[in-house]
């Protein structure tokens, strides 16, 4: 096979196919990105046997067919250190030539054959959904996860569809990330009858994979798996298995409180207030009082700190303990010109924060003697 390519086009797919490669494996072959050329496109394969992705490549020009199997981490080294717009690979037998205007490397390679199979997405019954929208959802729930939980269905985000509408929910028992966007059927989609849970590394690589042009992600969910599509790139996945809890029945109605705050302020007040914690006592004060949130925060082998900022509060004081990763993770994956709406009720009932009608956070407060 011969190929000539663009750079920079061929290097980010290639990227994105390598994120599914294992870092550690018993078997050699899945060290490997698949390179699949036919009359209709260029493909790049990686998979764990767990998730897959296939990435359709532009910017290569060939008149030849076939497959052979790219070394993921010299190929990727390679490719950040190349300089030139394009460069060249000759394929034949178990040899790889890479070449550009300066540049020649020679790399051995193993037998496509024993690669393993990755779906492609031949559904005809799905459910789609606005990419930008979607894309949006995994950054606002994927953090809240337990990728370490021997609870497993905790490592994973529950994919809910309901009537035009599609739920993804995220938690580790002790906060609840959830957000809601319209979808629309594609054919005739049967609504999953089991829970469907899908590992959190899927989802970080499909929303990696969803292009700026791209105008919708489709999804079709399996009894074991799911298969999603969003422009160029296809990811599958096996679903997460065990119970995913009732997260419906831990987001309080309604809260005594409602603070509106700023996110831009708010998530610099937390970021400092974080400055001055340890691991022993990481929880920081949130005291809400005369029209001001007092951040106070105090760690015996460090110091203390005290942040204020103006807010809308005309009532008694409230005084509350969290921990500040969990209300800085949330900040982070909002615009700083938006505002959030904090529900609160006392200092031992969960917190919700809110944002529209699309997106709510529950955290669990701290105990205040720790």
């Amino acid at each position: 096979m011969h190929l000539t390519c663009n750079r920079a086009l061929f290097s980010a797919a290639f990227s994105l196919a390598a994120s599914a490669v294992p870092s550690r494996t018993p078997r050699d072959v899945l060290k490997n990105v698949l390179l699949s050329v036919s009359a209709t496109a260029v493909e790049l394969v990686g998979t764990d046997q767990e998730m897959g992705i296939r990435c359709i490549v532009s910017g290569i020009s060939t008149v030849s067919a076939g497959e052979a199997l790219l070394p993921t981490s010299r190929l990727s080294s390679i490719l950040r250190e190349l300089q030139d717009e394009t460069f060249t690979l000759e394929i034949e037998e178990r040899n790889i030539l890479l070449r550009t205007n300066s540049s020649k490397f020679r790399l051995s390679s193993e037998d496509p054959a024993e690669f393993p199979p990755v779906p492609t997405f031949t559904e005809w019954d799905f459910f789609r959904i606005p990419a930008a929208v979607f894309r949006t959802m995994i950054r606002r729930t994927s953090f809240a996860t337990d990728t370490e939980s021997t609870r497993y269905a905790l490592g994973g985000l529950l994919l809910e569809f309901g009537a035009g509408t599609v739920t993804l929910a995220a938690t580790d028992s002790r906060r609840l990330a959830v957000a809601t966007a319209a979808c629309e059927p594609h054919g005739n989609p049967n609504m999953p009858t089991r829970t469907t849970v899908v590992p959190t590394k899927a989802m970080a690589l499909l929303e990696r994979s969803i292009d700026p042009s791209a105008e919708f992600v489709e999804i079709a969910v399996h009894d074991s798996d799911v298969v999603m599509r969003s422009g160029n790139c296809t990811i599958t996945s096996r679903l997460v298995e065990g119970r995913f809890p009732r997260y419906r029945d831990v987001i309080p109605a309604a809260g005594q409180f409602s603070i509106p705050i700023p996110v831009g302020p708010f998530f610099s007040a937390v970021r400092q207030s974080q400055i001055v914690t340890d691991e022993e006592s990481r929880g920081v004060d949130f005291c809400f009082h005369d029209s001001h949130l007092t951040l106070s925060s105090q760690a015996g082998s460090v110091g203390e700190s005290q942040i204020s900022m103006p807010i809308e509060f005309p009532h008694p004081e409230l005084r509350i303990t969290f921990d500040p990763k969990f209300v800085s993770e949330f900040l982070r994956v909002l615009s700083p010109e938006s505002t959030v709406e904090l529900q609160l009720t006392d200092t031992e009932t969960a917190a919700v924060f809110r944002v529209e009608d699309s997106y709510t956070y529950v955290v669990m407060p701290l105990t205040q003697n720790r």
